[in-house]
């Protein structure tokens, strides 16, 4: 990755209309009807901007869409990238540095998650306090990355806490219940073991999922404030573990997304 890149990437997007975007927002699993709430959108597929990867997931589209939500400028991915598509952790990441480029102040992130903690419902919105990063690596370990910022990242507290803080406002006030828990981040694409389960709770995590933690690094490192929420999707009861059904896990997602939306809408509108 280089500065010359970003700049042909960002370069692309302002002369296809995408002017100073406000927040940056990336959607989840099962979590694309948000896009509907954008106002004024202008698209731009991933397979037209130069640089881009390419999302490979057949329920992730592929498209950066530029509008307006509650009065303010938000540049919304639809798709995002997996370390299990084959990618890398800066491929991943690279829509982050580009929509930083762009000028956004703050990013908002969803997923869809497993429920570790048990206590925690299929359905229930969490609210990412902390993350256990199990990926393997580093979006932040490659030769020149002190050309995009310092080298040696602090993540002492990692989502910003006045925008958590915001949304634990608004889910009391909408009637909304949102988890608070800690986010591990695995590679997939396989789905974890009973086993596996069992030391994710040992070493504290509340849900496990595939994505966000290389992104909240990148986000970081750019010193771009950042909240992300989880739909917990399925209990991973290893003591009463079913085989994943991938078709529930997307219904499960589109069912709690209203409530997600209502966060996010309502957070946009305060800042």
């Amino acid at each position: 990755m280089t500065i010359k890149q970003l700049e042909e990437t960002t370069g692309y997007l302002i002369k296809k209309g995408f002017d100073k975007p406000d927040i940056g927002i990336v959607l989840g699993t099962g979590l694309g009807q948000m896009i509907h709430e954008i106002q004024n959108p202008i698209e731009a597929h991933y397979h037209h901007i130069p640089h881009f990867p390419l999302a490979t997931v057949e329920f992730h589209s592929g498209k950066l869409i530029y509008g307006e939500i509650e009065g303010k400028k938000v540049v919304v991915m639809q798709g995002r990238f997996h370390l299990y598509e084959g990618y890398s952790l800066i491929d991943v990441t690279y829509p982050i540095r580009v929509m930083e480029k762009l000028g956004i102040k703050k990013l908002l992130v969803s997923n869809a998650a497993g429920a570790i903690n048990l206590d925690f419902k299929k359905g229930d919105l969490m609210l990412i306090e902390d993350h256990i990063n199990l990926q393997g690596g580093s979006p932040l370990a490659f030769k020149n990355v002190a050309e995009f910022g310092e080298r040696f990242t602090d993540l002492s507290e990692p989502y910003d806490v006045t925008m958590r803080n915001a949304l634990s406002d608004i889910a009391t006030r909408e009637n909304i219940s949102l988890q608070k828990g800690v986010y591990a981040s695995v590679v997939g694409p396989q789905l974890e073991t009973k086993a596996e389960y069992r030391y994710l709770k040992i070493i504290g995590a509340d849900a496990v999922g595939m994505s966000t933690v290389p992104e909240i690094i990148v986000a970081n490192h750019l010193k771009l404030p950042c909240v992300a929420v989880s739909v917990l999707t399925d209990e991973c009861d290893p003591d009463n573990l079913k085989p994943v059904n991938v078709a529930e896990i997307i219904e499960v997602a589109g069912k709690a997304e209203p409530k997600m939306i209502i966060l996010f809408k309502e957070l946009i509108k305060q800042f």
